[in-house]
């Protein structure tokens, strides 16, 4: 059986939770001191951002204007 568009981007948020829940772990077992110039920190701060950015596009409501609607403000035609 096929997957739907639904499923795959429940499936899309899941992973998306796990790999987040796995960096904030690797994050809060680091190693302390954590100096600023902490290339491999850094890397997993900047993961974590990108997966929680990825999350928050997929919950995002997306414009698309059509001759009706050309600016998401607009309810009326443009005509």
């Amino acid at each position: 059986m096929e997957e739907t568009y639904a499923e795959c981007v429940i499936a899309a948020r899941a992973e998306l939770r796990a790999a987040r829940q796995l960096l904030s772990a690797e994050i809060s077992a680091y190693p302390t001191p954590i100096s600023g110039c902490d290339a491999q920190f850094n890397h997993l701060l900047a993961e974590r951002t990108r997966v929680t950015d990825a999350l928050s596009q997929l919950d995002a409501s997306i414009f698309v204007p059509t001759p009706r609607m050309p600016t998401p403000d607009s309810r009326i035609e443009s005509r």
